[in-house]
This record gives C-alpha cells, sequence and structure tokens, in this order.
C-alpha cells in the first residue's frame, strides 16, 4: 500500500493545485475541488496510519497567558526605541569634539567620552536612578524634603519578585516599565557629562576628569534633576523644562564653565597681549557629522520625554524640534558671514546645536512660529557667546560647549516664561529660579570636586604632554600613527 500512496499523493496533490488555480465559478468545479482534496487528505492520512500508527490526541492546551495591554506596549517600546537614540547621541558628542580638536588628542577624547558612557550607566544603576527618582516619600531618609531623598538608594537597579507584576507592567506607570524608566534616563545622565569633556579637552588628566565624571553622574546630577523630574521642590514650585535645557544642558554647561577656570587655557591660545589665537580642530568632516548624529538623537531626547507614544504630542515635538535646529543652524551662519565676511562652517554647526538646546525645555508647549523664533535666538546667541568666552573672558573652551549648553541652554528654560503655553510673569519667575538653583548647586559642587583634585591629583597634564599630545602622553597610542610621527614610539621611554 505504502507505493501505491506514494504513486496517488502528488497527482492528488497536483490536481488540487491546478484546480484551485484554474477553477469554474460553478458548484460542480468547487464539488470536484473538494472532492480531490479530501481524497489526498485520506490518503496522506493512510500513509501516516501506516508508518507511525495511530494518530497522538493533541495535549490539552493551557490557558493563555493575560494579554498585555497593546497601548501599553507601543508606549513602552518607543520610549525603549528613543532610549536607542539617545545612546547614538555619544557617538555624536565623541566625533564632534574630536574633530574639533587635534589630531593628536582624538584617543584621549575617543576614550573619554567612551568611558562617560560605561561609567555613567553603572553608577547610574548604582545610585544615580534612585537618587534622582525617590518620590520624596515620607521615610526616614527623606533627608531634605523635596530636596534630597536617600530612601530609594539601597534598591539598586533591580526588582525584587514579589514586586515584578507591578514593576513590569502598567501599574507602575502607563507608559512603561521600570526598567524602560532606568534605561530611558541613563542615557540623558551620561548625556550631561559629555558636555564637560568637550570643554576641557586637550589639557586635563584622564584620571581625574574620571573621577570628577564618576562624582558628577552619580551624585550632582542626580540631585539637581530631583528637584524637578523627581517630584522635588522645583516641581511644585511650577518650573517647568520638558525635556532638559536646564536639567542636562545648563547643569552640565556650569559643570564645564568651572572646570575651565580651574584648568586654564591650552598652551598657545592667548598671547602676552592677551589677543586670542585660533587653534583649529583637525577634521570638521567629523564635526559635522557628530552635529547630524545629535541632531538625529535629539528626536528621541525630545520626542521621548513626552513619556508616551502620543501621535499628537510626539509629532508636535519633533516638528518644533527640528524647526529649532534649522533657524538655529541659519541664523548662526548669517551672523557669522556678515561679521567675517566668510560664512563658517563651525559656527553653523554649533548654530544647529544651539537651537535644539533652546528648544529642549518647551518642545511640546511652543507653537510652530514660536520654534522658528526661539532656535534663531539661540542661533544668534551662540556666535556672541563663542566670541565673549573666548576674546572678553579669555576662556578657552575648544568646542564651544558653554555657549551652546550653558548659555542656549538658560535661555531655552527662560523662554517657557515667553513663548508657549505657559508664557507668563509668573511663570519666567519659576524658570529663573530654576537656572538660579541648579546652577548655584552645580558650581558649588564643581568647585569643590575640582579643587580637590587639583590639590591631590592634579587637573591639567604637563607642558610636555600637551605640546606632544595626550594621545601618547596618556596612552602611549595614535589615532593616526601614518602622521603622527615621534622620535620614541613609547611615553615610558621618552620619560626615562
Amino acid at each position: 500500500m505504502r507505493w501505491i500512496a506514494r504513486g496517488i499523493t502528488p497527482i492528488a496533490l497536483i490536481v488540487l493545485a491546478f484546480g484551485l488555480m484554474w477553477m469554474p465559478n460553478t458548484i460542480l468545479a468547487q464539488d470536484m475541488a473538494t472532492g480531490v482534496a479530501g481524497e489526498a487528505v485520506e490518503v496522506v492520512d493512510a500513509v501516516a496510519d501506516a508508518v507511525v500508527g495511530e494518530p497522538q490526541q493533541p495535549e490539552a492546551q493551557t490557558a493563555p497567558a493575560t494579554p498585555i495591554d497593546a497601548t501599553f506596549m507601543i508606549n513602552n517600546l518607543w520610549i525603549m526605541i528613543a532610549g536607542m537614540l539617545v545612546f547614538i547621541m555619544h557617538l555624536g558628542f565623541a566625533t564632534l569634539e574630536t574633530g574639533l580638536t587635534r589630531a593628536k588628542n582624538t584617543v584621549n577624547i575617543l576614550f573619554k567620552n567612551s568611558m562617560i558612557v560605561c561609567i555613567g550607566i553603572l553608577t547610574y544603576a548604582l545610585i544615580g536612578f534612585n537618587l534622582m527618582y525617590p518620590g520624596f516619600g515620607d521615610t526616614s531618609l527623606n533627608l531634605i524634603p523635596g530636596w534630597l531623598d536617600l530612601s530609594a538608594i539601597p534598591g539598586f537597579i533591580t526588582v525584587d519578585a514579589k514586586d515584578l507584576a507591578t514593576q513590569m507592567g502598567p501599574d507602575y506607570n502607563p507608559g512603561y516599565t521600570w526598567y524602560t524608566d532606568f534605561f530611558f534616563q541613563a542615557m540623558f545622565a551620561a548625556t550631561c557629562c559629555t558636555i564637560v569633556s568637550g570643554a576641557v579637552a586637550e589639557r586635563v588628566k584622564l584620571s581625574s576628569f574620571l573621577i570628577f565624571a564618576t562624582l558628577f553622574v552619580s551624585i550632582a546630577y542626580p540631585i539637581t534633576g530631583s528637584w524637578k523630574w523627581g517630584t522635588g521642590w522645583l516641581d511644585a514650585l511650577g518650573f517647568y523644562d520638558f525635556a532638559g535645557s536646564t536639567i542636562v544642558h545648563s547643569v552640565g554647561g556650569w559643570a564645564a564653565l568651572v572646570m575651565v577656570i580651574l584648568l586654564g587655557p591650552r598652551l598657545g591660545k592667548y598671547n602676552a597681549d592677551g589677543s586670542s589665537n585660533a587653534i583649529p580642530g583637525h577634521s570638521l568632516t567629523l564635526a559635522a557629522i557628530g552635529v547630524f548624529l545629535l541632531w538625529f538623537g535629539w528626536f528621541g531626547f525630545n520626542g521621548g520625554s513626552v513619556l508616551s507614544a502620543d501621535p499628537g504630542l510626539v509629532s508636535l515635538v519633533l516638528v518644533t524640534t527640528s524647526l529649532a535646529a534649522a533657524a538655529g543652524g541659519v541664523a548662526a551662519a548669517l551672523v557669522s558671514w556678515f561679521a567675517a565676511s566668510k560664512p563658517d562652517l563651525s559656527m553653523a554647526l554649533n548654530g544647529i546645536l544651539a537651537g535644539l538646546v533652546g528648544i529642549t525645555a518647551g518642545a511640546d508647549q511652543m507653537a510652530i512660529w514660536e520654534s522658528v523664533v526661539i532656535g534663531g535666538i539661540a542661533g544668534v546667541l551662540v556666535y556672541f557667546a563663542v566670541i565673549a568666552f573666548d576674546r572678553v573672558l579669555k576662556i578657552d573652551d575648544p568646542v564651544g560647549a558653554t555657549s551652546v549648553h550653558l548659555v542656549c541652554g538658560i535661555w531655552g528654560t527662560l523662554a517657557v516664561g515667553i513663548f508657549g503655553a505657559k508664557a507668563g510673569m509668573a511663570q519666567f519667575g519659576y524658570q529663573l529660579a530654576g537656572v538660579a538653583a541648579m546652577g548655584a548647586f552645580t558650581v558649588a559642587f564643581t568647585l569643590v570636586v575640582g579643587l580637590a583634585l587639583k590639590a591631590t591629583l592634579g587637573l591639567r597634564v604637563s607642558d610636555e604632554e600637551q605640546i606632544e599630545g595626550l594621545d601618547l602622553g596618556e596612552h602611549d597610542m595614535a589615532a593616526y600613527p601614518d602622521y603622527q610621527q615621534t622620535t620614541i614610539k613609547s611615553y615610558q621611554l621618552r620619560e626615562a
């Protein structure tokens, strides 16, 4: 019977296939196709019985798991994707800083940016996240209500088995799980410290900087962030910062300013008469790539800060973010063109970033035209801020981080009280209070840590290292070995 089955089954299946393809629209044709199909099935069943015996009864199916709400899944997925977009901003910062500085310091800058992400995520998991989002509950560790709460720190970033159901579902938050919340916010924390990296480039000691970065991400940033995003006293006051013009950008800018002052300028930056010398970066190509990566990542930075996949609000935020960036780039380019008779690419790139920083505090509150105005003003501000820091204040910032993040972060925060749905004198006062409070705390914290490091390990590399480059001095490596020549390869041998 087996050879009969082998012969009949293919024929039956072929007839069935052609019958379905060319089936006449009649009842008779349908009946024939059904009959052939039934015959094929019977023959296949017979063959199966002969080979494996009696057919087995299907196992009893278990009850399906409780379905997850589709809206919750979409919201959570969007926040996770947004966190990934914020993560790619670190590559943008790395290439931007590398491009705007000299080739002999490339390895050092890339190493710092790599370690900031690694250290930032680990320390934010260890202490930062739970220090920033305690909810300021009524506990014995709520040391200063609304200002400092240590109650959640012992929990690390974990979920007890008894809390798993609530922490990983919509009971924790309608938009995301506990772990998604941590993942998204950890990307922000590391971003804040990266701002400092660019400002102190080309002369800071690697070990001292990494110690500072560890303390800043794990302590300073979470404390100021908790005042608003952790439902602290600034949140109760009425201060508003949608995605971090102050909480991330101006806080990072204040820290950068203090560290730059403590470090002093690079060798050869200023002459004896106080005039400034330009020290061009080695690759505007890398700088441009970095800015576009940052712009791309900002869609997650601002868009994810909606904290849901709300179609109307997310689309509004993405549009206001894009328009502010574009307006900032055009404004900075035009101002530099008129002021210097030639368009300056580095100014245009910083203008784009200025527009992005400026709109971040109120991206969800602004009308379309208001986002263009805010971005355009930020682009003008960043040009004059770069000139003022460099030529008037004698503050050496190789990448313009203080101009972009500090000046435009303050502008964007105050703009919430001037434009948009929350505009008003009262709101402007709340915004000013937030800028002042976070700035004062950050300056004080950075001064204490910076001065302690300067008195112990030291902040600045030697003049010899700075002349030869931090790649050889700090790492004994070269990013471009075919073009960076030295008489003795090993830094240790040169020291000997």
